[in-house]
């Protein structure tokens, strides 16, 4: 242990130094972590932040981490968690990770999950490490929540308030039983450089540059100010300090210091001369907004060598200086704002006799996932496969909670899978692709670069198949036929590989007809879209389940559902047939007096008797199927039936609680 005033006198960067690396920030792509990120970039290499939307995550890209210090890792997921802790054998944990603290995040489910679940897994990866620091909150104390002690009672008032002082107990039941070297900093109302744009010290500071005030609430509403800057400093403290006295505590992380809205305007008012009367009650006030919010740091000064050094004004002053400094609205707010932040993917797999190719395919795409850096949702239909594919997908399942099983009732076809599963799809984009391994999932990469350019649809573009040389050419000569006969233009080698974005499944999902060609709806549909070409290998295991017999039914399935031109062209054929036969007729008639001696030919009788007859049930068999596709469109049959659906290690195998699920996914 460092002697305690010498320690008190070390700057920040010295004591980042001194933490054992490597280092995890989980979360790192919010406020806080962020902050620690830029911190310890500043002093050290051996840091990760791990976050779950690092491709898209604004602070990291403003702040330049280098693409080797970030990890993705879902931590509602034990398989993510555990592939990073074994690949990368972090030493000190910094965890940020949380949703639910403000309004916007709503969702109950995903509030417990990522702050209760997400906590669990890490914990239970915690095994080696040096000390683990957790961010729990002041709502935990609920509206028991004017200058309470640590050991006051807990009474929370809000999803997230219990979701985090439920993780309060569990990290010290891992203290206390699996000696795990982790404290709990409960942290009141942090503020400073890199928080959302929408949150009420950056607008306030963003209107105090430009003379005016945001809309606010009650004055008579309370906080208790910490400016980051210390706010890291304690997690730093904390984590050097630790030792196995404090193991599982909580330390409140305050200035001790109550601060009314009323009082936060006055002094901004008079510090930064803004010539406006503040208006009052024009936003409404949150249901967990009290009036005595303000924490009592006593604890944290005597265990973890910390106190808040930066005051109100002098926080604002800091947070002006680098509002200014960074252009805050050219590049922090377009940033906040853009569209295309924290995006996820779903990936919709038809499995039919794909039981040994599925673990490789989850394997492939998990991988292909944390390379780019996207959250995801994994979506295996099992389309009533004879083998163990059932059985396989719920072990995924058990392992993954972003996994997600499909049974279909019976084999309903590939089109109908897909569909089942994009009607569930919480992803901002869907990738259909097969489940025996022919759809690459390493391509999956390349559609996801061209969809983040704005495209609407990317599919894969067939350029080779490891087939046999007749196959290939059959195969291409079908699609350059249905292009051309086709009434919308259909891109040439294009199969059900693609990604597509949340719009246009929209779009799909709704087209009432019951027989779907995906991928001539997919065009129908239109959008913006564009292809990537790839060499598509031959099956992993097993054979094929095509045969000509589904071959021909495909083609006639594409043909007749998006051409009118065989109809056209029997209109044109009999036109033609009809005039020969009229001339035929007219020259038979004028050799009858010109040499009424010619022969007179039975067998030409015959053979125009079988050609017109022939010509006839031709015509006959195209117009059937233009009429049983009438028939069963008209008969209005589900397009698939599901016996059960499991998310992670949930299972919902009755009607009322499949409908539940999905009415809940919508």
């Amino acid at each position: 242990m460092v002697e305690e005033t010498a320690y008190l006198n070390l700057s920040i960067n010295e004591k980042i130094k001194k933490l054992e690396g490597p280092i995890f920030v989980f979360g790192a792509s919010g406020f806080i972590g962020a902050n620690l990120i830029e911190a310890l970039a500043e002093n050290r290499k051996d840091y990760f932040a791990v976050t779950h939307d690092s491709n898209v995550a604004w602070r990291l890209r403003l702040l330049n981490v280098p693409f080797d210090n970030i990890l993705h890792c879902d931590i509602t997921s034990k398989y993510s968690v555990d592939s990073v802790f074994e690949k990368y054998k972090p030493k000190t944990i910094f965890n940020f990770a949380a949703f639910g603290a403000y309004s916007k995040q709503n969702d109950a489910n995903l509030i417990h999950e990522t702050n209760y679940i997400g906590t669990l897994n890490i914990l239970q990866s915690c095994s080696s490490i040096k000390c683990y620091i957790h961010a729990g909150s002041s709502s935990e104390y609920g509206t028991n929540c004017t200058a309470p002690d640590e050991d006051s009672q807990l009474l929370p008032n809000s999803h997230y308030a219990v979701s985090k002082a439920s993780t309060n107990f569990l990290i010290e039941y891992f203290a206390e039983q699996n000696k795990i070297p982790a404290v709990n900093l409960r942290l009141y109302s942090v503020y400073g450089k890199w928080e959302e744009p929408d949150r009420l010290i950056p607008r306030l500071v963003e209107n105090i540059r430009k003379g005016t005030l945001p809309p606010l609430v009650s004055p008579d509403i309370s906080r208790d100010f910490i400016h980051v800057d210390d706010c890291i400093e304690a997690f730093v403290d904390a984590a050097i300090n630790i030792k196995p006295e404090i193991y599982g505590e909580s330390f409140n992380i305050a200035s001790g210091k109550k601060v009314t809205m009323g009082e936060l305007i006055d002094l901004c008012i008079s510090s930064f001369n803004i010539p406006i009367v503040p208006k009052w009650n024009t936003m409404d006030n949150r249901n967990w907004d009290l009036k005595e919010w303000y924490g009592n740091p006593g604890k944290a000064k005597t265990m973890l060598k910390w106190k808040s050094k930066t005051d109100l004004l002098e926080g604002l002053q800091k947070t002006i200086d680098w509002q200014n400094s960074i252009h805050y609205e050219e590049n922090i707010i377009s940033a906040f704002e853009n569209k295309k932040a924290n995006r996820k993917i779903t990936c919709i797999i038809a499995c039919y006799m794909d039981g040994q190719a599925i673990p490789i395919m989850y394997q492939r795409l998990i991988k292909m996932f944390n390379q780019i850096k996207v959250r995801y949702e994994i979506i295996f239909v099992n389309d009533c496969s004879p083998d163990n594919s059932e059985e396989v997908i719920a072990n995924i399942c058990n392992l993954d909670s972003n996994i997600i099983g499909i049974t279909h009732s019976r084999n309903f076809g590939s089109q109908s899978a897909f569909l089942s599963g994009m009607q569930i799809a919480t992803g901002d984009c869907v990738v259909l692709m097969d489940g025996d391994l022919q759809d690459p999932p390493e391509v999956i990469a390349d559609f996801y670069n061209k969809w983040m350019e704005g495209n609407d649809v990317v599919y894969g573009v067939r350029i080779k198949r490891e087939t046999t040389f007749f196959m290939g050419l059959m195969y291409k000569a079908f699609y350059r036929i249905f292009s051309k006969l086709s009434y919308v233009k259909i891109p040439l080698d294009a199969g059900d590989f693609s990604i597509i974005d949340r719009k246009v499944v929209k779009e799909l999902v709704k087209l009432p007809e019951t027989e779907q060609f995906l991928r001539g709806l997919r065009a129908w549909v239109g959008f913006k879209q564009v292809g990537v070409p790839y060499l598509r290998p031959e099956r992993m295991f097993g054979v094929s389940t095509n045969n000509w017999r589904k071959n021909v039914a495909w083609a006639k399935k594409a043909i007749f559902s998006f051409s009118f031109l065989p109809l056209e062209f029997l209109s044109f054929f009999g036109l033609i047939l009809t005039g020969i036969s009229f001339l035929a007729l007219i020259t038979q008639i004028i050799l009858r007096f010109v040499l009424p001696n010619s022969p007179q030919g039975f067998t030409t009788v015959i053979v125009l008797v079988l050609f017109f007859g022939g010509v006839q049930l031709l015509a006959t068999s195209v117009i059937g199927e233009y009429i049983s596709k009438i028939f069963e469109e008209t008969k209005k049959r589900p397009k698939f039936i599901r016996t059960s659906i499991r998310k992670g290690r949930k299972l919902y195998n009755t009607a009322d609680k499949i409908e539940n699920f999905i009415n809940e996914n919508k």
